[in-house]
């Protein structure tokens, strides 16, 4: 008996150790996608929004501007949704169980662009004193359309989507010109590039992949490459006379 008991342990703990070191060689092989989004050309003039008097008094300074074509003023351009578009079949991810968070502040969705994973929580926040409501418009089938008021700093609105969506749109229909654009994907491997077009897609595991640049309004790129690799992007337009 106590020799069974000393083998079990024995055993036991030679399974922790070798799980150990499987963890241990996930996380090593694992690496980053970086890259840099840049915007050729000259985008036509963003346009100040058109404001109602009590969302116009949250702007003492000026109107805000459309977020069609964000730059940093040196070819770097945000608001990309990044992230592999295959190389992944047959893998399954665990939903994190933080959720993201959209705030309506301004009178204006922040942030405009962001990723989520499939059934991962979205959290929807009201910080004006203002009325608004969060008008959910996808598209693809499974994922549901829902349009709910939302009081002045009321409590959050809360949605999560089953089904792979790029971009999924968010508007308010008490102010027209308020938007915000979801990446909804089916596992944690994304990000949206910042305002100097850079981006990171973080501990992508070994493999080849293609990964796939999606701008609202600059349209689809893709490339093939491997974990730890760069991947830049380069996204052409033209003014519009």
């Amino acid at each position: 008996m106590v020799l069974s008991k000393k083998l079990d342990m024995k055993l036991n703990r030679s399974a922790l150790i070798v799980a150990a070191l499987f963890a241990a060689v996930q996380a090593v092989s694992a690496a980053d996608i970086v890259g840099k989004i840049t915007l050729k050309g000259v985008p036509p003039v963003e346009k100040e929004l058109p404001l109602d008097a009590n969302c116009g008094k949250l702007h003492p300074a000026g109107k805000p501007k459309t977020r069609f074509f964000v730059s940093d003023g040196n070819g770097g351009l945000a608001d990309t949704f990044v992230y592999i578009k295959d190389g992944l079949t047959g893998k399954t991810f665990e939903v994190p169980a933080e959720a993201k968070v959209i705030d309506q502040k301004g009178c204006e969705y922040a942030p405009y662009v962001s990723g989520l994973q499939t059934k991962q929580k979205l959290s929807v926040k009201n910080s004006d004193d203002l009325l608004h409501n969060v008008h959910a418009t996808p598209i693809v089938a499974g994922n549901k359309e829902s349009n709910q008021a939302q009081l002045p700093k009321s409590k959050d609105l809360v949605y999560s989507y089953d089904n792979q969506e790029i971009l999924m749109r968010f508007k308010c229909d008490v102010h027209p010109w308020m938007f915000a654009y979801v990446g909804v994907v089916d596992h944690p491997y994304y990000s949206v590039s910042a305002k100097d077009g850079t981006f990171k897609i973080s501990n992508v595991p070994a493999g080849e992949y293609t990964i796939e640049a999606f701008h609202r309004k600059g349209g689809k790129l893709t490339q093939k490459v491997a974990a730890g690799a760069t991947a830049n992007f380069t996204f052409e337009v033209k003014e519009t006379p």
